[in-house]
């Protein structure tokens, strides 16, 4: 049974005009998302925009917002991405998302109708009319959907167990939200590695004298707005990339198979474009020459329903309108719910949150759990004065945001063995590659679900995020007799959190003449700069510990 035919006027004129805007579009897209990246880079909020695209996407407000038990205002422009895709439909996909333009661009050689997979051209789908029932249509006589058609499942069951798990209180899926993936990708995975390859250019050309206006040139231009101004280094950066790198390989099987199957923000959004206002029709003038069917990127036309297209996956590309030899296809204002075999059923979600319940109940009894890693040291104002870890998990979004704007690298990615799968990309902070910079407050400007908070600098300033403590087996004054006093000097702390003394305090060598750091608990706030500076190779002789965490055992100071 195909839907009814309209005889219309095209309801686009100049549809290769239209194609064209959307791809301005696209690109002004992109070229605005790179640049809010920089804007925010290595310490720089020019201004309070910089999350822009985090504001606007409701998976991430949708997911903070339940986790959280809270409004968080923030994301609250999230509605208008909502509104516009209840309006127009999937557009956010088709012409905003970043990640979706890079995956729309980069494309696999494959051979004729291999964009389309498992399925030809020609095939036909075992179901029925629109009128039928949802969960008789076929499935009561044994038949199954074609593969391309079961994986578009995939990615409502993905956004239900984002959104239970939400519910009780994790976001660790939230890894896959397109947005965090390409701001995690970009900060941790490209920009160092080109900052690497450039530097190796720069220095293998500066010698030459013909090149050194060229390197002093890129060096005043784009070190420090663009280029970090020491090589910076990340854990999880290879997990990361092989993440995003794993999105765009599915490339080569269909195109934008992240975004027809697995994307969890799509799923939300096409959720919504099942009764958007504004769609695809099919005119009388069809001739079903098949062109559109074979050009549409998210392959949702379908032949066997006189090549209409399911609302919910169509992302409102505009190709099969400038493919279409006799102008048959249209857009235009037409309200009609429409569902498939493929959308999400009843017993799918309670199923998906029956795994959800499951698994976050496993994570938070995992070993890691019980036992966090005694140098975990979260940014400044992600916790609380009881230092609880529960709200900061419930809102951090695994965006990345916060390790892109640290001018220090010190915000790190968490890993498994810090928190596992609990805290999985979480920020914490490596005092040994980075110190929490005094002057710096950035992190909270710029997290966009308030799961670090934006606090002045004066009141920054005086936040504990850790304590450190000196390994007397290890300290150069302590061990040799060596005068060293780089903690000391490099503590910002007005009044010295770290202090020289003479004295040995009892201990046996009582002629020690170097004077030996101490640390004042009471004044350390945990910055770990006194880590990041320390002179040994290795592990630093004063190390920074979470501040919940007891006084490690004898041989500390």
């Amino acid at each position: 049974m195909t839907g009814p035919r309209f005889e219309f006027k095209r309801s686009l004129s100049s549809p290769r005009l239209w194609r064209r805007i959307r791809q301005g579009v696209q690109i002004a897209s992109l070229a605005l998302f790179v640049y809010l990246l920089f804007e925010a880079y290595q310490g720089h909020v020019a201004h309070p925009w910089t999350d822009l695209y985090f504001r606007f996407n409701p998976l991430a407000a949708l997911a903070a917002m339940l986790a959280s038990r809270s409004w968080i205002g923030r994301l609250g422009l999230a509605l208008g991405t909502v509104a516009l895709t209840l309006v127009v439909g999937r557009v956010w996909c088709g012409w905003i998302c970043p990640t979706g333009t890079l995956l729309e661009w980069i494309r696999f050689p494959r051979s004729r109708g291999a964009s389309r997979p498992w399925r030809g051209r020609g095939a036909s789908r075992p179901w029925r009319g629109r009128g039928a029932s949802r969960l008789g249509r076929d499935r009561a006589v044994g038949t199954a959907l074609p593969a391309s058609l079961r994986l578009r499942a995939v990615k409502y069951v993905l956004l239900a167990v984002i959104l239970a798990a939400a519910l009780f209180g994790n976001l660790t899926a939230m890894i896959l939200d397109p947005i965090s993936m390409l701001t995690r990708t970009m900060t941790t995975a490209v920009l160092p590695p080109l900052d690497h390859a450039i530097t190796s250019v720069e220095r293998a050309l500066y010698p030459i004298a013909f090149f050194r206006p060229a390197v002093n040139l890129v060096e005043r231009l784009f070190r420090g707005p663009v280029l970090p101004l020491q090589q910076v280094y990340y854990a999880a950066n290879v997990a990361i990339a092989l993440l995003f790198a794993g999105a765009v390989a599915l490339n080569a099987i269909a195109d934008r198979f992240w975004c027809r199957y697995l994307c969890p923000l799509g799923a939300l959004l096409a959720l919504l474009s099942k009764v958007a206002l504004f769609r695809r029709v099919v005119g009388a003038e069809c001739n079903r020459c098949a062109m559109c069917a074979g050009t549409c990127p998210m392959d949702t036309i379908e032949p066997e329903r006189g090549y209409e297209s399911d609302p919910g996956e169509c992302t409102v590309c505009l190709d099969c309108l400038t493919e279409c030899p006799r102008q048959g296809i249209g857009f235009r204002w037409r309200w009609e719910p429409v569902w498939r075999e493929y959308d999400p059923s009843r017993r799918e979600m309670l199923a998906a949150l029956a795994a959800s319940a499951a698994g976050v109940a496993l994570i938070r009894t995992s070993a890691r759990a019980g036992d966090p890693d005694p140098y975990l040291i979260r940014p400044p104002g992600a916790l609380d004065e009881s230092f609880d870890e529960g709200e900061f998990l419930s809102k951090c979004i695994r965006c990345g945001a916060c390790i892109k704007v640290c001018p220090t690298a010190g915000l790190q990615p968490s890993g498994l063995t810090e928190v596992g799968l609990s805290g999985l990309w979480t920020p914490h902070l490596v005092p040994r590659l980075g110190q929490c910079d005094f002057g710096c407050h950035a992190c909270g400007q710029i997290c966009p679900s308030g799961a670090i908070r934006p606090l002045p600098l004066d009141v920054k300033q005086l936040i504990v995020i850790g304590r450190a403590y000196i390994d007397v087996d290890r300290c150069l004054p302590w061990v040799d007799n060596i005068p060293c006093a780089v903690c000391e000097e490099m503590c910002p702390v007005p009044d010295k959190a770290i202090l020289l003394r003479a004295d040995s305090e009892g201990l046996e060598d009582e002629g020690s003449s170097a004077p030996r750091p101490y640390v004042r608990s009471a004044r350390c706030i945990g910055c770990g700069l006194c880590e990041t500076r320390c002179p040994l190779n290795g592990e630093s002789a004063i190390r920074v510990y979470s501040p919940n965490e007891p006084p490690p055992p004898m041989g500390y100071v």
